[in-house]
């Protein structure tokens, strides 16, 4: 009775699951981007939406609701329906902000469903081109020399640059001192400024910089070179194999959104990406395609959940 029972669950499940995902979606879906407008998440997700709606045949409408490095939107979307009509897209802050935020209303390791990751913009470590800091090594012998002298920027309190800069300078054993701004172009101006000695920063925001010659490219934070900057070395390659802290994007639904919704998401999220016009706006902006299947997605997120989780911890990075 029992293998019987199975086997008509199993046969039941085989028929259902089909017929969802053919007759999902009915209706427009809507993509909350839990960051401003025009930034590092809401442009790579707004440029996958036209190929999306085709795919799935519905309207797609993008609604921005930012604050909170992510957590106000993620929190909107943990409490949606799960049936893949509120899909959130959210950075790289989902992983950490667990381990910074004290009172969430939700976990963020249990309440959403991986879709795809979307895209990766690698940061660049950059300073003012007239320093005699010209190399990676350079700039870690100059800290190594002036314990807490070297100075580093970020656009805020555990975001992306100062974790980056965090996990280098761990890395290598020196300190130098963190100096927060209230997003990324003030942190930018006083690096030209020459009022801090460095920072990282996404490619969109400092290759446009390199290029005019108004800054000096040290590394990036990828395991690999990109094309759009192939002399720039990695971090990894200098010394320090492994090293990868990148800022990307990803799309997530509600937990208990059922496995051929997400199905149905992933693959015209796929779609979009494969769209040769995407690749090339992608790679004019700097910013990498990836296209990951919710469970690579998965297993990355939990790898960089517990990455950063140990970092927080040991360089006891708390939001002020």
């Amino acid at each position: 009775m029992r293998r019987r029972t199975m086997l008509a669950t199993a046969i039941a499940t085989t028929l259902v699951r089909p017929s969802l995902a053919q007759a999902w979606p009915t209706r427009p879906i809507r993509i909350l981007v839990a960051w401003t407008p025009g930034g590092g998440v809401d442009v790579p997700v707004r440029l996958l939406m036209p190929k999306m709606q085709e795919v799935l045949g519905q309207p797609i409408i993008a609604e921005n609701r930012g604050g909170a490095s992510g957590s106000i939107g993620a929190a909107f979307v943990a409490q949606q329906p799960a049936d893949g009509y509120t899909v959130l897209a959210d950075a790289a802050a989902h992983v950490s902000n667990g381990s910074l935020m004290r009172g969430l209303s939700f976990d963020y390791a249990t309440a959403f469903a991986p879709v795809t990751q979307v895209s990766v913009l690698p940061h660049l470590l950059v300073l003012r081109p007239d320093s005699p800091i010209r190399t990676l090594a350079d700039l870690l012998a100059a800290a190594r020399a002036r314990p807490g002298e070297i100075t580093y920027a970020s656009s805020g309190i555990a975001a992306g640059p100062h974790l980056a800069s965090a996990l280098l300078l761990r890395q290598a054993g020196v300190t130098a001192t963190h100096v927060p701004y209230r997003g990324s172009a003030a942190a930018m101006a006083d690096v030209l400024a020459g009022n801090v000695t460095f920072t990282f920063s996404t490619i969109p925001q400092a290759s446009p910089l390199v290029r005019e010659g108004r800054l000096r490219a040290l590394a990036i934070s990828t395991r690999e070179r990109v094309p759009a900057l192939p002399d720039v070395p990695t971090v990894a390659e200098q010394g320090f194999p492994g090293f990868e802290l990148n800022e990307w994007v990803a799309l997530w639904v509600p937990a208990a959104t059922p496995q051929p919704v997400v199905q149905r998401l992933y693959e015209a999220a796929a779609a979009a990406l494969a769209e040769p016009a995407v690749r090339q706006r992608y790679a004019d902006i700097g910013i990498l395609p990836v296209g990951s299947t919710p469970a690579e997605l998965a297993a990355y997120a939990a790898e960089q959940r517990a990455r950063l989780t140990e970092l927080i911890r040991a360089e006891n990075i708390r939001l002020e």
